[in-house]
């Protein structure tokens, strides 16, 4: 992963070229180059995808879940085998 001065510096000289051209290029083509610009620079970068995140919480929340119910089994264990002995 680049430090984040690099990629910012990489990616401003990257829009410098394409803004400050000696012809102006077709909207389509500006859009197509900013977008490769752009997503060369995202590579270089530990990012995850929208979908990826989203199936990790997913599986947080589950996780968290199954903890909790097991914290409150674990009292509920604890609570009863704190409780005195009752005889018969």
């Amino acid at each position: 992963m680049l430090p984040p001065k690099i990629l910012l510096d990489a990616l401003t000289a990257g829009a410098s070229r394409l803004f400050n051209g000696d012809t102006p290029l077709p909207r389509a083509e500006f859009e197509a180059q900013f977008k490769a610009l752009m997503q060369s620079g995202f590579s270089k970068l530990d990012l995850v995808s929208r979908e990826e995140f989203d199936s990790q919480m997913v599986v947080l929340a589950r996780t968290r879940a199954r903890l909790e119910a097991l914290e409150a089994k674990v009292l509920e264990l604890e609570a009863k085998e704190s409780q005195p002995a009752t005889k018969q």
